[in-house]
């Protein structure tokens, strides 16, 4: 687990930023120390849970940084006959767009350096697999800071059933993540130590 900074700000947006500082540097730590492997535990993780039954579209991404990797996971999900989806920004303080993907499609460069499908259907996902920075055991989630899918999962979830699901380096765990009215929990975080469900309530 990370330790934060002794005390963080009492303002949720600055301390935010401060657990980002120390969080990256997990992240980072533990990218180099074994990302393939973990990826691979992490994918065999999501799949013993089952999060993918029934799920008609998925929503994964395309890493950038230290992100942990997804594509193993998004490759047995397609084998398994899902449709996938990764998200494409259109704009700031815009919710995000998810076009279809699937294993060798054409690439191009999208925003922030992550890539995104040159062609292919917009699709909406009722499940979303979701980068991050760090998470907590209620399955709130930190991320960069431009609130997409903050705003995308608030968008979606009055539509219909949709989940949504961290993926990240068990390292990046923290004791509790600064959270607004505006952020979204997560429904669950995995790992390649296992899987963490939002408590309910």
């Amino acid at each position: 687990m990370i330790e934060a900074e002794a005390e963080l700000p009492t303002d949720p947006t600055a301390a935010k930023v401060a657990l980002r500082r120390v969080a990256f540097a997990a992240r980072k730590a533990a990218h180099a120390s074994g990302a393939a492997t973990a990826a691979a535990a992490a994918a065999q993780a999501f799949l013993d849970a089952g999060f993918a039954a029934g799920a008609r579209v998925i929503a994964g991404y395309r890493p950038i940084r230290t992100e942990i990797d997804p594509t193993p996971l998004m490759a047995a999900l397609a084998a398994r006959g899902h449709r996938l989806c990764v998200p494409v920004i259109e704009g700031e303080g815009l919710p995000l767009r998810f076009r279809e993907w699937h294993p060798g499609c054409a690439m191009v460069a999208g925003a922030f350096g992550a890539e995104v499908p040159a062609n292919g259907d917009w699709l909406t996902p009722d499940l979303l697999i979701a980068p991050l920075v760090a998470y907590d055991r209620a399955c709130w989630r930190l991320g960069y800071g431009g609130g997409f899918y903050d705003r995308t999962l608030a968008m979606l979830r009055p539509l219909g059933p949709v989940a949504a699901v961290g993926l990240a380096y068990a390292a990046q765990e923290v004791a509790a993540v600064p959270h607004e009215v505006t952020d979204q929990p997560l429904d669950a975080v995995v790992t390649e130590a296992g899987v963490i469900r939002r408590r309910a309530g």
